[in-house]
């Protein structure tokens, strides 16, 4: 008997440990969608989602289909097939509204007052059917500007998901307000690349993802979405650092602006450092900034110019950028190309001296 009991709980134990991950499904329209290869760049934000979560812990399911809206989806079955796969514990994301405002299409059009949230209630109720989590997602905005402005184009049916979502206590991701202050702080002309202008392609699409543009929006989706889960932390596969709800600037230092330099308007050329030959150009980034904790430099070593044999007196790192060069470090020499890191801590003594025919490229970061 306690034999039997003892291998119970080992069984018990390892299906444990090797439990099924919980499942998030989406359910919306072509924001969302999983598109092929073949349509390159353009990417759904759902099919950016996986790559913010463990696998082991949290499976990813879209469901989500291009030129859907909150009637059209259910009435081609779509729900269904969730509904006979969804499981106790599994989440279900729910964003619609792009196409439910089509009014000269009947068997996509929803009155935002009415017939939208009944149906997206339909999403609502299957969840919580399945003992799963429903969380209401406000369609995401577009990149639709007027004079200077951004349009809210969901205007209406962002209040009823908002709306729906107070009434019935569920979970909601404003994803319109967010999507929104990200557009707004990229602003029209930076905001284009995030979505499907490719002029190659002939394309001018505000409404529909680059892979760029898909992982910032799944990246908002799953920043608001730990705000109601905090333990899905231990998941994440990727930082969410993507908060733009401070405007740009806000709290910043006007003596201490952020802001674009050239190297072509601070090069100077001088002779080797510590006793190299030369001739060499530097680059000194910031240099008037005397607050800045760090110092970040390029150096050109043109041809048979180098940087003197001395003693590190920082902790100092070189980058190679181009070209080729003979390092020696604490009496060791080296052959470094483009791509190598060199690291000189206090104390060791170290020189560079380019080869070849072609310039050596140095870019060099050590504390002020």
């Amino acid at each position: 008997m306690l034999r039997s009991s003892l291998l119970l709980c080992l069984f018990l134990l390892a299906t444990s440990a090797h439990a099924a991950p919980h499942r998030i499904f989406i359910a919306g329209d072509s924001t969302a969608a999983e598109y092929g290869p073949e349509r390159a760049p353009l990417t759904g934000w759902g099919q950016a989602l996986p790559s913010y979560l463990d696998p082991a812990q949290w499976e990813v399911r879209n469901h989500a289909k291009a030129g859907r809206s909150a009637r059209s989806f259910i009435e081609e079955k779509r729900l269904d097939a969730i509904a006979a796969d969804i499981q106790p514990g599994d989440v279900l994301l729910i964003q619609f509204g792009h196409n439910d405002a089509k009014f000269e299409d009947p068997t996509r059009y929803d009155d935002p007052d009415t017939a939208y949230p009944q149906y997206l209630m339909r999403y609502v109720q299957l969840a919580r059917d399945k003992r799963a989590t429903p969380v209401l997602i406000t369609p995401v905005a577009r990149l639709l500007y007027d004079f200077g402005s951004l349009l809210d184009t969901h205007g209406l049916y962002t209040q009823a998901v908002k709306q729906l979502a107070a009434r019935e206590q569920v979970p909601l991701i404003d994803l319109n307000a967010s999507s929104t202050r990200w557009i707004r702080e990229l602003g029209e002309q930076g905001a284009k690349p995030y979505f499907m202008f490719v002029p190659e392609q002939n394309r001018a699409d505000g409404t529909h993802f680059s892979a760029a543009g898909a992982n910032a929006v799944a990246c908002l989706v799953v920043r608001d979405w730990l705000v109601l889960k905090p333990e899905l932390k231990p998941a994440l596969k990727r930082d969410i650092d993507c908060d733009v709800s401070q405007p740009a600037g806000q709290g910043s230092d006007p003596a201490k602006p952020s802001r674009v330099v050239h190297e072509r308007d601070i090069a100077i050329s001088q002779p080797g450092p510590h006793g190299g030959a030369g001739p060499t150009t530097a680059y000194p980034f910031f240099a008037e900034d005397k607050d800045l904790p760090f110092v970040l430099r390029k150096r050109v070593l043109h041809k048979g110019a180098g940087i003197g044999l001395h003693p590190q007196h920082k902790d100092e790192i070189y980058y190679i950028v181009s070209g080729q060069g003979s390092y020696v470090l604490d009496g060791k020499q080296y052959d470094v190309a483009a791509g190598d890191a060199l690291l000189t801590r206090v104390g060791s003594l170290h020189a560079l001296q380019q080869r070849g025919e072609q310039d050596l490229v140095v870019l060099l970061a050590y504390p002020r």
